[in-house]
């Protein structure tokens, strides 16, 4: 998809750590950076006879080669370039392919340049990467040149480069990058040379252009060597299981290029298409946005028992790994694709709620701060300074507590929410795999939860939700309607576990709790936001789950009114979170997008969204919380919660 801008732009997307982003409308504008805006360079250029053009990376002092265009896809980005000398293609494909979990794990990123000469001219290519991609704190860089054998016969040649002085997992924090592992850039044609400069501690490679016409690709890869601290267990990435060293990974990503790159092209086009069915263009430009930006908030290993664990990072908003209520907004994309996802993010919840530290009747927050999931870090009763997600350290192991130590402050947890968010996702991914053999092992803990919604959702009293910027709120009539379809839920899964009888008997729960929800929260033409809030109102996007598990809950003057009501409230960037700030959530507002079916209805509430992304004046990836009337990002950054965007989509095809 051609577009013009976005706030930032996706480059190389793999995890938390590995994510590179160029946060201007042309590639030469600014320097690369983290997603969390701290630099991470890469400089791109051309030398045509005796001047130099820069393409990538800020450098004032040098003439550009004028970007022509730009397109966005789920899977690639790619810039063009032209003078009257040279035209110039520079495409980065992230092939994180959610039906191949490998390719998910696998960190390697194909950058390919097609360089084409208007005449007869000399001509050379030369891409640079710096040291900031592999260091946090001061150290010493070293790195080498190799060469490496293909298991179909020829080589690869390489550079690598990492901290001499290095501790992997040395450090546990929101807006911090990787201090350990080594990057590394490879090439398996001949005419590419390939350096590690110890002086400007840099990654170099370089090609003289002979032909007319040539095409010219490298590998950017980064092993980690640990990825993740998992309740006792020191684990690597998921693609370890299958390649030995990052070597054999770089290898199979030469190996299998044409089919990986013609998958990426069949997916970027599938999802195009679709996301135009269900919301229009600018639903498919938020879609391309997202789905890198989603997936590479995570990272992808197995537990003890080979069972898929995918953990999220919350980016930009504390650092915990495994929220409960940063997976629920994010499923919409998972569920699509593989429930396999869904269920990996679930597991570790599971196993932290049944350790004798976790004391309460309702569900955690998380499972510890990113990469240690080592137990919840959200709502401590003795918080201090030392653990906060800023300073590098690393929190204690509260899954080693034993009962007694009183460690979380119940006034600081959520718990309509998180029951609710862990029961609507189990249920969602049973429902797709159409048997309960997940939710079976944890059933108790299943039907603890929804008895928690049944004897305190119904009217919840102040507590916080997902939405915990906004404070705490008592009566909120969304959580009310969260516990109403998180019982349904349960029902659910017990319908699919034979439980035929239980299932009659929780769901007529939900559907009576329903029907004095709709009574005490109606306000003449809309829904309350507070059920005693006279004239509130906010998004009602918990709702849409009723619709997803076609249990006909609420009525259908609930969803038309609510739907009239949002436009009605609509502003230029789209339809605030409710009536108390002019702030927005946009996975909040794509889940309400989907309530309705009327296609004219969702374009006029997906558009404020593209729109907002392309006049946004923070520069920073995808951001889902920001100013409906400014435009003007109010925090977070780079969240996988944009995997709820694909709501409409998944509303459409199940």
């Amino acid at each position: 998809m051609k577009i013009m801008k976005t706030a930032s732009v996706p480059l190389v997307t793999h995890d938390p750590y590995f994510s590179v982003w160029s946060p201007s409308d042309h590639l030469y504008d600014a320097d690369t950076v983290h997603w969390s805006r701290i630099p991470q360079r890469m400089y791109g250029s051309l030398k045509v006879d005796s001047e130099t053009y820069f393409f990538m990376g800020n450098h004032d002092d040098n003439k550009v080669l004028a970007q022509t265009g730009m397109e966005l896809t789920a899977t690639s980005t790619i810039y063009y370039f032209e003078n009257e000398d040279v035209k110039l293609s520079a495409q980065f494909t992230s092939p994180i392919l959610l039906d191949d979990p490998l390719l998910v794990s696998r960190p390697c990123t194909y950058v390919d340049f097609v360089i084409e000469k208007k005449r007869d001219l000399e001509v050379s290519l030369n891409l640079e990467i710096t040291a900031d991609l592999v260091r946090y704190t001061k150290g010493k860089i070293i790195g080498g040149n190799h060469q490496a054998s293909l298991p179909s016969g020829g080589s690869f040649h390489y550079s690598s480069m990492s901290k001499a002085n290095q501790t992997p997992l040395g450090h546990s924090g929101d807006n911090i990058t990787i201090d350990w592992g080594s990057l590394y850039l490879a090439s398996d044609s001949e005419d590419t040379q390939i350096v590690f400069d110890s002086e400007e501690e840099r990654l170099k490679g370089s090609t003289v252009i002979c032909d007319q016409k040539e095409k010219v690709s490298f590998v950017i890869a980064y092993d980690d060597l640990l990825s993740i601290y998992y309740f006792g267990n020191w684990k690597k990435a998921y693609w370890t299981e299958k390649y030995a060293t990052i070597l054999d990974a770089i290898a199979a990503s030469f190996e299998d290029r044409e089919i990986v790159l013609m998958k990426a092209r069949q997916f970027d086009q599938w999802l195009e298409e679709t996301a135009k069915k269900s919301g229009g263009k600018d639903y498919a430009y938020l879609c391309n946005l997202s789905y890198r930006q989603s997936i590479a908030a995570h990272k992808l290993i197995t537990d003890e028992n080979g069972e898929i664990i995918f953990l999220s990072k919350e980016n930009d908003s504390n650092g915990c790994i495994g929220t409960v209520d940063v997976s629920y907004p994010s499923v919409p994309l998972y569920l699509l694709h593989n429930t396999e996802y869904v269920k990996g993010m679930l597991r570790p919840v599971f196993r932290f709620s049944r350790l004798p530290v976790w004391e309460f009747d309702f569900a955690p927050h998380d499972v510890g701060r990113y990469p240690y999931a080592s137990g919840q870090v959200y709502g401590l009763k003795d918080h201090k300074d030392e653990y906060d997600g800023e300073n590098g350290n690393i929190p204690p192991f509260y899954y080693q507590f034993p009962k007694g130590c009183d460690v979380y402050e119940h006034h600081f947890q959520m718990p309509v929410e998180e029951c609710g968010n862990m029961l609507i996702m189990t249920a969602a991914a049973c429902l797709l795999d159409k048997n309960a053999d997940f939710a079976l092992p944890y059933m108790d803990s299943l039907k603890q939860w929804a008895k928690y919604l049944i004897d305190y959702g119904d009217d919840p009293g102040e507590q916080l939700c997902t939405d915990d910027f906004a404070g705490h709120l008592s009566h909120n009539v969304n959580l009310s309607a969260k516990a109403i379809v998180g019982i349904e839920a349960y029902a659910q899964i017990l319908r699919l576990a034979g439980s035929e009888k239980d299932y009659e008997t929780y769901h007529e729960k939900a559907k009576t709790m329903a029907k004095s929800w709709e009574d005490r929260a109606f306000d003449k033409d809309h829904y309350r936001l507070t059920f005693d809030g006279e004239g509130s109102w906010s998004l009602k996007y918990n709702t849409i789950w009723d619709k997803f598990f076609k249990s006909g809950l609420f009525s259908d003057q609930l969803y038309q009114m609510e739907i009239e009501y949002y436009l009605k409230k609509n502003q230029k960037y789209g339809v605030p979170l409710d009536n108390r700030k002019a702030y927005t959530k946009s996975d909040w507002i794509l889940w309400s997008a989907a309530i309705t079916d009327d296609p004219e209805k969702r374009k006029q509430l997906i558009e404020p969204v593209a729109e907002y992304q392309r006049e946004t004046k923070s520069r920073i990836p995808f951001s889902d919380w920001y100013d409906t009337k400014s435009g003007k990002q109010c925090g977070f950054i780079a969240r996988s919660v944009q995997g709820g965007i694909f709501m409409p989509i998944l509303m459409d095809m199940t």
